[in-house]
């Protein structure tokens, strides 16, 4: 039974909004993801100090560490490697800290993080250490002072 009439127009319309959304669909997926996450891995650096080494390839940054001075030893030694993609309710517990908050909404997206009562925040355009900003630099090593009071704050 072939549709005639105004049936015709209704299943046309419905066949090109249904290719129209798969396509937009598609097209946003790709631009909200394209970028990836941040990977960040937390390891015991040398002389027993926590640090973390920070990436994000697909804009160029690699190998940024964060070494913690004069920090109290984690409970947990060995290493571990965060990669901030899926969205998580926000507290939750990441090694010398926790995740405060998360939009990965367009990835590499925000991650705040407070580790070793300091504040990290790894942006797309720049890094934020205890509400300063801080150029991204690949390769770069910045080393922190013992928080005071377990928030450093400017």
């Amino acid at each position: 039974m072939k549709p005639t009439g105004a049936a015709k127009h209704f299943l046309v319309a419905f066949l090109l909004a249904l290719v129209g959304y798969v396509v937009c669909y598609q097209v946003i997926e790709h631009r909200r993801t394209r970028n990836r996450p941040w990977q960040v891995n937390f390891t015991i650096g040398s002389g027993s100090l926590p640090n973390i080494v920070i990436n994000q390839h697909n804009l160029g940054i690699t190998n940024v560490r964060i070494t913690f001075a004069k920090a109290p030893l984690p409970a947990t030694n060995g290493s571990a490697t965060f990669t901030f993609g899926q969205p998580r309710p926000v507290p939750y517990q990441v090694p010398f800290g926790r995740c405060v908050f998360m939009d990965t909404t367009f990835l590499p997206g925000t991650v705040v993080l407070q580790l070793c009562g300091h504040e990290v925040e790894l942006l797309p355009r720049v890094l934020v250490i205890d509400r300063q900003e801080h150029p991204w630099r690949p390769g770069s090593t910045m080393t922190l002072p013992l928080a005071q009071n377990g928030v450093n704050t400017p």
